[in-house]
């Protein structure tokens, strides 16, 4: 299992509490020195984000930057004398804004800077493509044009200064370049040509991006600023960070929780999907766990505060996707070796072109042009951001399920499983013992014999006694006669007289040591045994009444949740329990599954590596507390029902927020689709790279119709990675 990831404080959004905020191992900051992450706005390429990092890490007192693509953020170590405000304009300078975690409004995408100079460079275009047909004069053609040029290409040239300063060779830069170069042969047109349909291209790329990088944002806005607490006597409203645990918070109809807590007064339907990615509201009343983020029904509550608003459910959750999705998946890492490789590559190229045919006698203008075509082909981000873009969407559609995936990798590893191991109480059972026969013997009636048992069992807290008191609630509903002269029997069962009879209800043990006989009983217990239940006695003190078969009930749900695996791709399904071979094969058997019984947690990881070893990619189902070996022996684990729970939020791959069996199922779903578009954005931009590389040369290929090709397929495939946040595509 992947190591699990850590938190990072956000700029205006400092965890608060006692709890530390966890950072990456080997960044630890160092006396003298602390760190602060920057939001960035308008990156639509991995290379903008390095161009970023190296212009803020040229900065005096800087001692770390790392910029991440796919989650927009900048995460600096740098020496306290250096002020938040000269990272922010260290990343203006680059030609990238700012997003502030407070801001309340966003500028809408048409009325933005970058939008604006577009339109009015495509206007000046288009104004000059009609000089052009009336045939207008050279000089004012070209005024024209140069003004399509300077107005779109502004933040452009200026993003590629940045990368020059830099010494990085970015898209900006190879843009820029063809332009100029493009100017230089006289070939006004399809220099505004290229400088328009590539900020056009740029603009609606961020856009796209941006909305996926906000989607996540907003998460952990949804809880409010203020909070309703009790003090002194008195209702007053305060900042939801300065609210300490343990304090009273009136949670009034309609309103939305600040932080966690556990209501201590009153009942409510709560709406918890923002946690839990389920819409349907949740009855909440006096002593359940109610989450930050969720929305309060028609009813008033009191709730007591568990956590203060930095540590609570939805921050930590919105803090662990951010981080998930800034971790690369292992083919963006092969992509950016590849792309590291291909730029430096296509670049020589076009130089070779564009010097050694005008040197041999050919024509300098005719092999300039082509040189610059390929200059454009050289960019190789519709590559780049092929995976990054899916991977950002892919994670932040889950966590908008109640799914939290911990990072590319582990989003890759679920959608390749070809196995899957589960743990069986509490996962594909419900955890608790029910009865799933009655056997009366010796002229005893069955619905007699059950409500003879519960009446016994009335005063026990033993699992196995709640069970026969809700069967016999839900098959006989009733009174239950008195017991007198009641004695609990530690481990055995329990004593008592009903109407003057002294009855025994407990296990085979006790009635043997009880002198009890079990003649008439024999087949029963075997029948039972052979299932798989455990076996409960009721009799007299001359024999047995009747033999209770309890048992773990299998979800309902279970078997078609394994069904929908099977078809997904999961090949092979197997149980991994503890519990003895009779109850194990009894619910492998009800679920048509393999199963490994009577294992010990060094068993269980033994078991899930022989899995790893037979299938390539085998997962582990768990609640990620007790099952936490095996979990991490896997190539991703699952925990079940991990809301609220911060040792499953840590140690899983992937957290299912809800105890909801389906959800598995989902998540291996939406990680197959997120691999398939991974795997079709990194085939159609390679091929069609390839394609213009190969008719570039050969004079086949107008300057517009690249930057068409490179900036159409860039819009493409991040298109197409956003489609994962369409709910029917999984």
């Amino acid at each position: 299992m992947s190591r699990p990831k850590k938190l990072l404080p956000v700029v205006g959004q400092a965890p608060v509490g006692e709890s530390p905020v966890w950072e990456p191992a080997g960044h630890e900051p160092v006396d003298g020195t602390e760190r602060t992450v920057v939001r960035i706005e308008g990156m639509d390429c991995a290379s903008c984000a390095m161009t970023v990092e190296k212009s803020v890490s040229a900065l005096p007192g800087m001692h770390r930057a790392v910029v991440n693509f796919a989650a927009g953020r900048l995460d600096a170590q740098h020496d306290t004398a250096l002020r938040v405000e000269e990272i922010e304009a260290a990343v203006r300078k680059a030609g990238y804004g700012v997003w502030r975690s407070g801001a309340t409004e966003n500028t809408p995408f048409w009325r933005t800077p970058r939008t604006l100079l577009t339109a009015a460079s495509a206007l000046l275009f288009l104004a000059g493509l009609v000089l052009s047909l009336a045939g207008a004069p050279e000089v004012a053609r070209a005024g024209v044009y140069s003004a399509a040029i300077v107005v779109g290409g502004y933040p452009i040239f200026r993003a590629a200064l940045a990368g020059l300063r830099a010494r990085h060779l970015d898209m900006n830069v190879l843009m820029s370049a063809a332009t100029i170069g493009a100017v230089g042969i006289g070939q006004w047109a399809e220099a505004a040509s290229v400088v328009v349909l590539f900020s056009a291209g740029n603009a609606l790329q961020v856009y796209a991006v941006d909305r996926t990088r906000g989607a996540v944002r907003a998460l952990a806005q949804l809880a409010p600023d203020e909070v309703l607490v009790r003090r002194g006597g008195s209702e007053i409203v305060v900042p939801a960070d300065e609210v300490f645990v343990g304090e009273i918070m009136v949670v009034r109809p309609g309103e939305r929780l600040a932080v966690d807590g556990e209501v201590v007064e009153g009942a409510s339907a709560v709406n918890e999907a923002p946690v839990t990615g389920e819409s349907v509201p949740v009855e909440k009343g006096v002593g359940d766990a109610v989450y930050s983020g969720s929305l309060n029904g028609t009813g008033g509550l009191l709730v007591r505060v568990a956590k203060r608003a930095g540590d609570s459910t939805l921050q930590r959750i919105s803090r662990l996707v951010e981080e998930a999705q800034a971790e690369k998946a292992p083919s963006e890492r092969l992509v950016d070796r590849f792309s590291r490789v291909y730029t430096p590559v296509v670049v020589a190229v076009a130089v070779v072109l564009a010097t050694v045919p005008p040197l041999l006698g050919a024509s300098f203008g005719e092999w300039f042009y082509r040189a610059l075509a390929l200059l454009i082909i050289a960019c190789p981000c519709a590559l780049v951001i092929s995976t990054p873009v899916t991977v950002v969407s892919g994670i932040g559609a889950a966590s908008r399920r109640g799914i939290l995936v911990k990072g590319g990798a582990a989003l890759e590893a679920a959608g390749r499983l070809k196995a899957l191991a589960f743990d069986k109480t509490g996962t594909l059972t419900e955890g608790r013992p029910v009865v799933a026969r009655v056997m009366a013997l010796n002229g005893a009636a069955e619905a007699g014999a059950l409500k003879l048992a519960a009446a016994l069992e009335r005063r026990s807290e033993h699992p196995l006694a709640h069970a026969i008191l809700t069967a016999a609630e839900d098959r006989n509903p009733g009174d239950l006669p008195p017991v007198v002269d009641f004695r609990s029997i530690a481990g055995r069962g329990a004593e008592g007289v009903v109407e003057g009879v002294r009855y025994v209800i407990g296990s085979p043990r006790l009635f043997t040591e009880e002198g009890i006989p079990l003649h008439g009983a024999e087949a029963a217990l075997a029948e039972i045994e052979h299932a798989g239940e455990t076996p409960v006695l009721l009799g007299n003190g001359d024999s047995v009444l009747a033999v209770f078969g309890l048992a773990d009930a299998v979800r309902p749900d279970a078997r078609r949740t394994l069904e929908t695996l099977r078809e997904a791709g999961v090949e092979k399904l197997v149980m991994l329990t503890g519990d003895a071979e009779a109850p194990a094969r009894r619910i492998a058997g009800e679920l048509g599954i393999g199963y490994r019984s009577g294992l010990l947690p060094e068993g269980k990881v033994e078991a899930v590596r022989d899995l790893v070893r037979e299938n390539g990619a085998a997962g582990m189902v768990g609640d990620g507390v007790n099952d936490a070996p095996a979990l991490a022996a896997s190539s991703v684990g699952f925990a079940m029902g991990a809301a609220g729970t911060d040792v499953a939020l840590e140690t899983a791959d992937v957290a299912l927020m809800q105890d909801d069996l389906p959800k598995l199922a989902e998540a291996v779903k939406l990680s197959r689709a997120a691999e398939r578009i991974i795997r079709q954005n990194v085939v159609v931009s390679i091929a069609i790279k390839s394609i213009f590389v190969l008719l570039a040369p050969f004079g086949l290929v107008a300057l517009w119709l690249a930057v068409l090709a490179d900036m159409g397929t860039s819009i493409a495939v991040t298109l197409n990675g956003l489609r994962l946040f369409r709910r029917r595509l999984v």
